[in-house]
């Protein structure tokens, strides 16, 4: 259990439109640690270990083989199928042997071994060439929507909130289902973490420029960018960016939304800012709309205006446990131990937990050897003040985790169902879908692990449909 919220329960109503949505919690965002911390490249490791699975969808097929040389940005992994990515090396190095690495899921999995070559860019040139400089913003149409989506998938481009999955797929579109409009997602409403922010702040035009590619890739006419109306540096940063931009026939908003989480989950995004509410089982694009995450627009014109695969992603390394936190542009297979060397290091008296992400949904992990990934948000290392045990006791009943869910769940029944193995009436109160953002373990007064008890049972019922299916049941 945490000890970093001082407040929960909201009962905001969710009119069209309003700039917020039902239920919700209010944790304390502890975003003062990082948030004006500039974009730090981390400096070349020795060796990086670059996962062939950092996706939603098939693992990539391994594109190299042990002993061959490498460019920056060369192909290493093949996207295996329609869901699937392409994984690029981010530097100039030589392939070792292949290794089996830990993801910060638990997830083992293969990894090209480099070892990088001693001619490598500076830390500035790195940041200048994906951030810096200019973007042809309005440039868009020199581009057709089917070579927009080459560029995409040929750069590996995943969602880089954290449920990385496939931006190409998004992209791809259907004449049943047309969308009318973007959804910038700058709402990160995660604690401690301000990756997104900081990519916001400090390269708002590139971030405009792939926001019009996308909506020119799928047709739409509105690009609605989000973010919660605490951040005014962003909203201005933005603004000041925007101002510059000519006529064009895809009009741009500026949305400031409520400051509360789970804000930046799609289907609150798209109730705060549209007043639009996505189906059960259902996506954005039922209700028209496609939500890509602020980094990953970034990602999508580094890609197209300048031919960069997504090799490098920034990571918010912070908490009190951390002599010195930072939002690092970090290399894909860099180790979380190098990140936190380059913070300074943690203190070892003090600090009870890292975790990666943040600590509403991220994963508590003991080996700093995981790897970044194209996923990696951040690195929280949090202290024995931050994090407490508290003994679970019985349910009683009291609604708390009723109240708070997002999509109007009944938590415990899931979770409880979950934990006598009765998959039957789980699935009957809509486990999978369940986000599991973590209200409601937040609010349980009992100290329940309600949110580990419902990701149990999607995996148990996940393995029994797999095992049904192989034997023709």
């Amino acid at each position: 259990m945490f000890n970093f919220l001082t407040q929960a329960f909201t009962s905001e109503s969710a009119s069209p439109a309003s700039g917020t949505f039902a239920r919700g919690i209010h944790p304390d965002a502890h975003k003062e640690l990082a948030r004006e911390q500039a974009i730090e490249v981390l400096p070349l490791p020795k060796k990086l270990r670059i996962p062939l699975t950092q996706h939603i969808g098939a693992p990539a097929a391994a594109a190299v083989e042990a002993r061959t040389v490498l460019e920056a940005g060369d192909p290493i992994g093949t996207a295996a199928s329609f869901v699937s990515a392409n994984i690029h090396t981010p530097v100039a190095g030589k392939v070792a042997k292949f290794v089996n690495v830990t993801l910060a899921n638990g997830r083992h999995v293969s990894a090209v071994p480099l070892t990088c070559g001693k001619e490598q860019p500076t830390e500035s040139e790195i940041y200048d060439r994906l951030f810096a400089g200019e973007w042809p913003i309005m440039s868009y149409t020199d581009f057709t929507p089917d070579g927009i989506r080459e560029k995409v998938l040929a750069a590996g481009i995943v969602g880089m909130g954290g449920a990385a999955f496939p931006t190409h797929v998004k992209l791809a579109t259907n004449e049943k289902t047309p969308v009318d409009t973007i959804l910038v997602n700058g709402c990160e409403c995660e604690p401690y973490l301000t990756s997104d922010e900081r990519v916001m702040r400090e390269a708002p035009n590139a971030l405009l420029a792939g926001a019009l590619l996308t909506a020119h890739a799928v047709g739409a006419k509105d690009v609605i960018i989000a973010t919660e109306v605490e951040k005014t540096q962003v909203i201005s940063s933005l603004k000041a960016a925007l101002a510059k931009i000519t006529t064009t026939h895809i009009r741009i908003h500026i949305k400031p939304l409520a400051s509360k989480y789970p804000m930046g989950g799609e289907k609150q995004t798209v109730r705060a800012a549209l007043g639009r509410t996505i189906p059960n089982g259902g996506l954005p694009l039922n209700v028209g709309v496609v939500v890509i995450n602020a980094s990953t627009v970034t990602a999508i014109a580094q890609a197209v205006y300048r031919d960069l695969p997504l090799t490098h992603r920034v990571v918010t390394v912070t908490g009190s446990g951390i002599s010195q936190p930072k939002n690092i542009l970090a290399p894909i297979g860099a180790s979380y131990q190098e990140l936190i060397d380059f913070c300074g290091g943690i203190n070892e008296d003090t600090t009870a937990r890292i975790i990666s992400g943040g600590p509403m949904m991220g994963f508590a992990i003991g080996d700093l050897e995981t790897p970044v990934t194209k996923g990696t948000s951040g690195i929280c290392v949090l202290t024995n003040n931050e994090v407490h045990r508290e003994e679970e006791t019985n349910c009683i009943r009291c609604g708390h985790c009723v109240d708070v869910c997002p999509l109007g769940l009944i938590p415990t029944k899931i979770a409880l169902a979950s934990r006598g193995l009765n998959w039957e009436m789980a699935e009957r109160f809509y486990i999978q879908t369940c986000m599991e953002c973590g209200c409601c373990a937040y609010e349980c007064p009992a100290s329940l692990p309600l949110v580990q008890m419902i990701r149990m049972g999607k995996a148990n019922i996940a393995k029994n449909k797999a095992q049904n299916k192989g034997a023709g049941k």
